[in-house]
């Protein structure tokens, strides 16, 4: 008796799931909807939205990977660019507002990396890098207003002297207001 109570208690709550999950309206492909003007999102608001990608220029990231160009893109908040070149290097920016160094570490530490403390044109921070991508490497410093700053590199065409050289350059440049 009890199993049949339970399947038509599981029964009836999917069919309340399927029921509120009707949509009105006709599908469209991405991009071929309708926007005449009448969004009622205020695209004013998000006029800085893409402002820490600009940090630094292009120019001034490819110069120090060492390549010869670079393509970016933004995912929330992390800004990410792929240099070329004679290599191939993944570059990662994020700047999380309300971040501290102190739950970054304790983030990296809970993925297994090693971190070290440095400074930074000032700044305190330190590097973490990951034991089985002896390659890949991320700074992270307090941020000058409020947050922490992050850089990582990946490159993708074995390792490096010294894996958090170009991450810590970046930062210094950002740190210091250089292009």
């Amino acid at each position: 008796m009890k199993r049949i109570l339970y399947t038509l208690t599981a029964l009836a709550a999917a069919l309340l799931l399927l029921a509120g999950c009707t949509v009105d309206g006709t599908p469209v492909a991405t991009g071929q909807g309708d926007t005449g003007g009448d969004s009622t999102v205020d695209t004013d608001r998000y006029d800085n939205l893409l402002l820490e990608c600009n940090i630094l220029s292009d120019a001034t990231i490819v110069k120090v990977v060492g390549g010869s160009s670079a393509q970016g893109t933004f995912v929330g908040a992390i800004c990410r660019w792929i240099v070329t070149g004679a290599s191939t290097t993944s570059v990662t920016f994020a700047w999380y507002e309300s971040g501290s160094l102190n739950s970054e570490k304790q983030i990296a530490k809970k993925f297994g990396y090693t971190t070290e403390n440095v400074k930074i044109a000032s700044q305190t921070g330190f590097t973490q890098r990951d034991p089985k991508d002896p390659g890949k490497c991320g700074v992270t410093a307090r941020a000058p207003s409020r947050g922490v700053f992050t850089w990582w590199t990946e490159p993708r065409d074995g390792t490096p002297a010294d894996p958090c050289a170009v991450p810590t350059k970046l930062m210094e440049l950002v740190l210091s207001g250089g292009q």
